[in-house]
C-alpha cells in the first residue's frame, strides 16, 4: 500500500467520518461487482469520530484516457440495478445532513428527502415560504414525471463534482461520497454544476450507457438540490442558482401537466 492520508472531522457530527467510510466501502464493492478496475476508491485503513485514514493518492494531470475510463466505469456502476431508492441510514452531503429512507419510487424520494428537506432548512422565511409554495403547486406533477423517466435505482456517488474525483498516473479515484441509490442522471447532473469533466468523459459514458432524451430537463431539477444545499451552507451567492432551478421546475410542470 502507498502512504496514508488522514482526514480530520471538521463537521459538527460525530458520525460523519463513519458515514464517509461506509460510502467508500460500498462504492468499492459496487465497482468490483461491476467488474470495473479502471476506477479506484481509497481503502479505509481506520476510522473514528475524529479521523479517517485512507490510501494516499499522488495526483497527476487527467488526460482523455483517464476521463474515458471514468466515464466508462461510472456507466458500468450505474448499470447495476439496485433494489430500491434511498439508503439504509442518513448520511451527509458535504457539511450538511442528508436524510435517507428506503422508497419504492424515485420521484417521492427525491422531492421529499432532497428538495423539501433542503427548503425546510432555509433560514429566511420569505425565501423558504416562496420555495415551499412552488413545491406545493408542482410536487404531484414533478413526482409523476420523475417516476416516469427513471428506469431503475443505481448506486450513486452522490457528490460527484470535479473536486471529488482525483487522478494519478494510472487513472481516476473517487473520494468523499454521499452515497445513496437513485436516478443515475443525478450523478451526471452534478458533474456539470462546477464546470464539467470534459467531453471525453461524456462521450465515453454515452457510448456505454446513453443519457436519456430528457437529461437536460432533469439536470436543472437535480442540481437544484445542490444549489439549495450550498445556499444553506454559504449564503446568498447561491440563491440565483436556486431561483433558476425552481423556474425550470415550474416550466417542466407546466409542460407536463
Amino acid at each position: 500500500m502507498s502512504g496514508i492520508f488522514r482526514k480530520r472531522n471538521t463537521t459538527a457530527y460525530a458520525d460523519a467520518l463513519f458515514c464517509e467510510a461506509e460510502g467508500l466501502r460500498r462504492l468499492s464493492d459496487g465497482l468490483k461487482a461491476a467488474g470495473i478496475e479502471t476506477i479506484r476508491v481509497p481503502e479505509v485503513v481506520g476510522v473514528d469520530e475524529s479521523t479517517l485514514e485512507i490510501t494516499a493518492i499522488e495526483p497527476a494531470r487527467a488526460g482523455d484516457e483517464s476521463l474515458e475510463a471514468l466515464g466508462e466505469g461510472l456507466a458500468a456502476l450505474h448499470r447495476l440495478p439496485q433494489s430500491m431508492y434511498g439508503w439504509r441510514r442518513d448520511n451527509y452531503i458535504g457539511l450538511s445532513p442528508q436524510p435517507n429512507r428506503w422508497a419504492e419510487y424515485w420521484g417521492e424520494f427525491f422531492v421529499q428527502e432532497r428538495l423539501r428537506y433542503q427548503v425546510s432548512r432555509i433560514r429566511a422565511s420569505s425565501v423558504r415560504n416562496r420555495f415551499e409554495d412552488i413545491l406545493d403547486r408542482c410536487d404531484d406533477t414533478l413526482i409523476s414525471w420523475l417516476n416516469e423517466h427513471c428506469d431503475q435505482p443505481s448506486l450513486l456517488h452522490g457528490d460527484l463534482w470535479s473536486g471529488n474525483v482525483l487522478f494519478d498516473s494510472e487513472g481516476p479515484w473517487l473520494i468523499d461520497p454521499a452515497i445513496y441509490c437513485g436516478d443515475r442522471e443525478a450523478d451526471l447532473a452534478m458533474t456539470e454544476m462546477f464546470g464539467g469533466f470534459g467531453s471525453a468523459f461524456y462521450r465515453a459514458y454515452d457510448r456505454a450507457f446513453p443519457r436519456t432524451s430528457v437529461y437536460e430537463q432533469k439536470r436543472d431539477i437535480y442540481n437544484l438540490y445542490h444549489y439549495l444545499n450550498h445556499y444553506n451552507l454559504f449564503g446568498s451567492s447561491y440563491q440565483c442558482g436556486c431561483e433558476r432551478g425552481f423556474l425550470a421546475m415550474q416550466e417542466l410542470c407546466a409542460r407536463a401537466a
